[in-house]
């Protein structure tokens, strides 16, 4: 039963329930978490991919990528290719099926939040100051970030020799945090295309109580500026390790 694409999309799910549901904790209103802060929110997200990347690996995804970004970055490394279309695919439909258990988790909470964005934001990033070219930067820059912070952490040149057998994951949950510290303010820092694309699907669809627009105009910047930080960082990569 165990496969690839099968830990991809169970990796991601529960990636999303946990990240998506921090959100919903602190945004949504008489939660017990209500206005805990971005702290809260950034630190959650780190317990999040720490958990998806676990779940992946038990059910059969060595990568663990829960990302687009990864597979995309590894193609340009290795030529690879054939992999980033299933991977993107599982990861984009565990990001749908862990929304939707967000919304059921949250149930009675729905209805008694006003705010259309604060709900939106739960299943999708949502930018501080809209401006799509610096919007782009951001993306493209946090993505780049995780994934060479990743690539340094299991390169042959550290030491010794790449993260210990079982640190890894937790190594790349931190550098997931300090993104979300140090570069997430701006975007709400998705650096996922699955991650965003997935959820903000579900809210489009989902029976959600004054929930607003899905503002789908906004949705090429989580998706292409990721996908052009990953880019970069695997040939930089590639550079760097031939």
């Amino acid at each position: 039963m165990r496969s690839p694409l099968l830990g991809e999309f169970m990796g991601t799910m529960i990636m999303i329930i946990l990240g998506d549901g921090v959100v919903a904790g602190v945004l949504l209103k008489r939660s017990k978490a209500e206005n805990s802060g971005w702290i809260v929110i950034t630190a959650g997200w780190c317990f999040a991919v720490l958990c998806g990347i676990f779940t992946a690996i038990l059910f059969g995804s060595s990568a663990a990528d829960l990302n687009p970004a990864f597979a995309l970055a590894g193609a340009v490394q290795t030529g690879a290719w054939s992999t980033v279309l299933p991977y993107t695919l599982a990861e984009v439909a565990g990001a749908f099926v862990g929304a939707i258990f967000v919304w059921l988790h949250y149930w009675p909470h729905w209805s008694v939040s006003e705010d259309p964005d604060a709900k939106r934001a739960i299943f999708c990033t949502i930018p501080a100051i809209r401006n799509r070219f610096w919007n782009f930067f951001s993306e493209a820059l946090a993505t780049f970030v995780l994934v060479l912070s990743v690539g340094a952490l299991n390169s042959r040149f550290s030491v010794p020799n790449g993260a210990a057998p079982g640190l890894s994951p937790y190594l790349v949950s931190c550098v997931v945090w300090g993104i979300g510290l140090g570069l997430g303010g701006t975007t709400g820092y998705a650096v996922n295309p699955a991650r965003d694309f997935g959820p903000r699907l579900a809210h489009s669809i989902l029976p959600i109580p004054g929930k607003g627009k899905s503002d789908w105009s906004y949705s090429p910047i989580p998706i292409l500026g990721p996908a052009i930080g990953a880019i970069l960082a695997g040939y930089l990569l590639k550079l760097i390790s031939a």
